[in-house]
């Protein structure tokens, strides 16, 4: 009787927050558990739907939502389609001892990055470095866990990434849609938490320009230019028919990089470069990861050395007000360390897509993104 209250006020507290447009804040576990009963009614199996639900969750923990739990849906409606697989394992295209091409066979990206990932520590730690060209994945997720994952293992990381998709990204000094997002990310090991570069090569990644649309908010000048190439702060240009564009982070460098990533990421993986308009949005990604034992250049200890003496020297500036000076990949343990403890918030729109994928699939709503008490 008293988890049937429960449940109730819990449903009671989703429906007002809802039509006040507040965010409801959902344990990590009861996220991971709901993500976990979508995937697999969609057929994944039970490690795979962990998988995917444990990356995306961890994506919105360390505060990346535009990665996290609002990818789902998207998932299970390319699954349906045919655009993503599930079950799927890597297959070998080519072995080179220390240089390895590999077919994701658009599996899932949280399943087929991780599997990457152990042959690229597993050549790496045996070869002093490894090259690894991850070809024709799905959504791979935020790219920082795949240097983590590396990172845990004592290895340093280089990710170029290529996204297959509806085109999103202006070229510099053009006028509609012609790349990805393009992710580029670095990672390095370190105590106590490795150093982590990984940003999208636009000024923006569409997962936050969609999280912004979701809380009803405008984008900063300079990000966005709509279907007639016009300069626009309306999330909306982004999610409508004709699209517009984002702009290239750092214009023409960050146009530059994204070229780059999609050579790299794209081509030399073993994949395919943007060429075209697929529709639908097929949400593929082509990665190349380089790996390599940091020790075999420097001592650990020494290496850790320098990088307290970077972090002092760099944190010894005097702040900007309302400023800190951090690390990457500092920004994500903060925001963690509170939702751990507040819980994910998750916005009106997020959750009634959410809710609207769980019904189509079968599942009831009862206990579905069901959030404890004590964290209201």
């Amino acid at each position: 009787m008293q988890r049937s209250r429960a449940a109730s006020l819990n449903r009671s507290r989703i429906a007002a927050a809802s039509t006040r447009d507040d965010p409801v804040a959902v344990p990590v576990d009861s996220l991971i558990r709901s993500i976990e009963r979508l995937m697999t009614s969609a057929g994944c199996s039970a490690r795979e739907a962990s998988q995917v639900a444990r990356g995306l969750v961890q994506a919105n923990l360390y505060g990346h939502d535009s990665h996290g739990v609002q990818l789902a849906p998207f998932y299970v409606a390319n699954l349906k389609a045919g655009l993503a697989r599930a079950r799927q394992s890597l297959r070998v295209v080519t072995d080179q001892g220390a240089i390895v091409g590999l077919d994701g066979q658009k599996g899932l990206g949280q399943s087929i990055g991780e599997a990457a990932m152990r042959v690229a520590i597993e050549r790496a730690t045996a070869h002093g470095c490894c090259m690894v060209g991850l070809a024709n994945t799905h959504h791979l997720g935020r790219i920082g866990q795949w240097a983590e994952q590396c990172a845990d293992a004592g290895l340093a990381s280089v990710h170029f990434v290529n996204v297959l998709s509806t085109p999103l990204a202006a070229p510099w000094g053009g006028t509609d849609a012609r790349l990805g997002t393009n992710p580029f990310c670095v990672g390095v090991p370190h105590q106590p938490h490795p150093i982590i570069l990984d940003y999208a090569t636009s000024k923006m990644a569409l997962g936050k320009v969609r999280v912004a649309l979701d809380r009803g908010e405008r984008v900063a000048s300079g990000v966005l230019i709509d279907a007639a190439g016009h300069p626009t702060d309306d999330p909306a240009v982004m999610f409508q028919d004709p699209i517009g564009a984002l702009l290239p982070f750092g214009d023409y460098k960050g146009y530059a990089l994204a070229v780059m990533c999609e050579l790299l990421g794209g081509a030399l993986s073993g994949g395919r470069v943007q060429h075209q308009h697929p529709r639908p949005n097929p949400m593929i990604n082509n990665m190349l990861s380089l790996v390599f034992v940091p020790d075999k250049l420097v001592d650990r200890d020494t290496f850790a050395l320098q990088v307290e003496r970077l972090g002092a020297w760099l944190k010894a500036s005097p702040r900007r007000e309302g400023a800190s000076v951090l690390l990457p990949g500092e920004p994500e343990r903060i925001t963690a360390r509170e939702r751990e403890l507040s819980g994910i918030p998750l916005a009106r729109r997020t959750r009634e897509a959410l809710h609207a994928c769980a019904r189509d699939l079968g599942i009831a709503d009862d206990d579905f993104l069901s959030n404890s008490p004590e964290l209201r």
